[in-house]
């Protein structure tokens, strides 16, 4: 068995308890962006699993995408990330 070396750390505890590890981020090829996959990306970020540079990289997003994705998520919850929800939460 061969495992592939990851830099960074390969699991953080989320302060609700749960444990959030790398292959619980979305594949780099992910093209179909559900809300549970965005805050999976998020929550990588905010608790130092992966950084916001690497993750824009690793995932073809722009920080003001990004950016807005936490800013949704903080204000919102997770269901701001929702395509359906856009226009409930955003700013006019």
């Amino acid at each position: 068995m061969y495992l592939k070396k990851v830099d960074g750390q390969l699991a953080v505890t989320l302060p609700d308890g749960t444990v959030l590890t790398q292959g619980d981020l979305p594949a780099p090829d992910t093209t179909r962006w559900v809300a549970s996959r965005k805050l999976a990306v998020v929550r990588g970020v905010l608790c130092g699993l992966i950084s916001q540079k690497e993750a824009c990289r690793r995932y073809a997003l722009s920080e003001d995408e990004f950016r807005e994705w936490v800013r949704a998520v903080s204000l919102h919850g997770e269901a701001a990330l929702k395509v359906t929800a856009l226009k409930e939460y955003r700013q006019p």
